[in-house]
């Protein structure tokens, strides 16, 4: 029913690349600290860097529960599943690391990602995921259901902000700078955001 793989590549690699949503699981070292769990979408903006690391875009947002659990612990699951064709569904369990954009590691990785502006969606940080156990199982009770396309909302909404009013927004809400369990969340002031490098050639992950 269920089977390991040393690394993500060929059916593996196509299969989680064509998902239009994946979730992502976190949660503090407390044993009473608030488990997260949040679904990612926007076409083009997760990548997979090689064969055992894959990345996606952190973008605004009212909380920011994952970022203060990577910087605390570093622990995270990625979860794809098939809403159409054959049952599946795909775990990444692994390390997570949050690059900020002041990091020189940033422009480089904001190059492997072409297909999407991230600009106008309020990008602060780029998740960065090693893994350390990547298995598929059987989605025999996932429904089907039908993609569509990607709400535009998100974009137009935070497209009126510019570094400054989106720094701002972060310092207002409770829970961007600090987690819900008063963990150390998003670094505030927010630094401006860097030009992405030139496109990388070859697959080597900037990572490194």
């Amino acid at each position: 029913m269920g089977k390991t793989y040393e690394r993500i590549d060929g059916r593996l690699r196509t299969f989680i690349e064509q998902q239009p949503l994946f979730f992502t699981a976190t949660a503090p070292l407390s044993g009473d600290g608030t488990v997260n769990l949040s679904p990612k979408g926007l076409k083009g903006s997760f990548a997979v860097l090689d064969e055992h690391t894959v990345a996606y875009l952190d973008f605004a947002g009212s909380n920011a529960e994952t970022i203060a659990h990577l910087r605390e612990n570093g622990r995270i699951t990625l979860m794809w599943c098939a809403f159409q064709g054959p049952p599946n569904i795909v775990r990444v369990h692994g390390r997570g690391e949050p690059v900020f954009r002041d990091d020189p590691r940033f422009p480089g990785l904001l190059a492997r990602f072409p297909d999407i502006e991230a600009g106008p969606h309020g990008l602060r940080a780029i998740i960065i995921v090693r893994a350390e156990l990547i298995r598929d199982t059987c989605g025999y009770a996932v429904p089907f259901m039908a993609y569509e396309e990607d709400r535009d909302l998100h974009g137009k909404r935070f497209a009126r902000e510019d570094d400054a009013s989106l720094g701002e927004y972060f310092a207002k809400k409770d829970h961007v700078a600090t987690s819900l369990d008063g963990l150390p969340g998003l670094p505030l002031p927010l630094p401006p955001t860097p030009a992405p490098a030139p496109a990388p050639s070859g697959s080597a992950s900037p990572a490194a």
